[in-house]
């Protein structure tokens, strides 16, 4: 992938941008395999991987720079902004949007947060597209309540420029410290989520819910973990750490009892949407802190799929296991040392299956999905 941006030195985002993509790959798969040595993997599959370029569903804008001429981008360790709107990881549908967005600013009064300073209203933009119709979720970060009338006011403009935008709201985030989001949300749109769909299977992203930014990857991963639950003797797993429901709604089946947990409200209420969708009664999606759920259950079920934050799922979620010892888990992780962690906390299983999946190209990281069985000693 060329980059104009990492070759003026103007953004290392992308750190292994100069490596080929199978490169890449076989640095990555080198990485978990030393990760996971001390324990023997049963069988590895092939890394699933998609495009180079242009495969992100979001872009997170930093704004910065004046109100006349906003930058959308990224902050230097420095205090120094660059501009992102031509970064080739967003699809080319974002920037049309991005070149109505600078004006809006200026018409709407959004005076950029100056870090350094400590004024200024809008701090983030936040834009998310469906691949599933090209609608999209534009969501503005501001620091008060001061500007969201004038920014109301302001709107019919941009939606008449801007059709695609289905989902508008105002995020209020008051602290100074570098956190994307805060707790209140004010919808401008009757619409409040995206439909979205992988795998035949409805999805649906709503603001404060975590979604996938690699969709093709994304897609894939869905679609293993749907595999490898329907070729074992399950008829009632957990999905903890579930967001929208994305792996309990694949790997669910109409004669199979599931119970996801999550602790937003937000993806709760995404997941119990698609449940409808589908048909499906036998799905029970609850707002909750996994950990504390399982934990405080009598017994476990057939198979436990969990999709911790980078985290991982935690000593006394891996002692609870242990104990409760269900045949199956699938462990789906986007730091892989954290899940080779817990993973050493569950020595009465052994490693039957592991995948990787290239979902952030160009950088270190990746997802990985694994499927422990209990062993069964005499």
């Amino acid at each position: 992938m060329q980059c104009a941006l990492y070759d003026a030195g103007r953004c290392r985002s992308c750190q292994w941008l100069e490596w080929p993509v199978p490169q890449q790959l076989s640095a990555k798969l080198l990485d978990l395999r030393q990760l996971l040595a001390d324990r023997p993997v049963s069988e590895w599959r092939p890394p699933a991987e998609g495009p180079e370029q242009g495969f992100r569903n979001k872009a997170k804008m930093v704004v910065s720079g004046s109100v006349e001429k906003p930058l959308l981008g990224i902050l230097n360790r420095d205090g120094t902004a660059e501009d992102l709107t031509g970064c080739p990881l967003y699809p080319a549908r974002f920037a049309p949007v991005f070149d109505v967005l600078k004006p809006f600013i200026a018409r709407a009064g959004l005076t950029p947060y100056n870090v350094a300073r400590r004024r200024g209203e809008l701090k983030y933009l936040l834009l998310t597209e469906s691949r599933l119709d090209g609608g999209m979720m534009l969501r503005f970060v501001l620091r008060s309540r001061t500007k969201v009338d004038p920014l109301r006011a302001a709107l019919p403009w941009l939606r008449a420029q801007l059709p695609q935008l289905k989902v508008i709201t105002a995020n209020i985030q008051p602290v100074h410290m570098a956190i994307m989001e805060g707790e209140e949300e004010i919808f401008f749109t009757e619409q409040q989520a995206l439909a979205e769909r992988f795998n035949g299977v409805p999805l649906w992203i709503r603001p404060q819910s975590f979604f996938q930014t690699n969709p093709a990857v994304a897609s894939q991963l869905y679609a293993a973990a749907r595999d490898w639950v329907r070729a074992l003797p399950v008829r009632h797993m957990w999905d903890l750490f579930c967001g929208v429901g994305g792996f309990g709604l694949h790997c669910a089946t109409p004669d199979m009892r599931l119970t996801g947990i999550e602790i937003a409200p937000e993806a709760i209420a995404c997941a119990r949407q698609s449940a409808a969708e589908l048909g499906l009664h036998n799905l029970h999606f609850q707002a909750l802190d996994s950990t504390q759920f399982a934990t405080g259950q009598q017994a476990a079920p057939d198979l436990v799929l969990v999709n911790p934050p980078r985290r991982g799922i935690g000593r006394a979620l891996c002692d609870y296991l242990s104990r409760m010892a269900p045949p199956y888990i699938i462990y789906s992780s986007c730091n892989a040392q954290s899940m080779a962690k817990d993973i050493a906390c569950l020595p009465d299983y052994r490693l039957e299956r592991v995948q990787l999946f290239d979902m952030f190209p160009h950088t270190a990281h990746y997802e990985v999905l694994t499927l422990l069985v209990r062993d069964v000693r005499p």
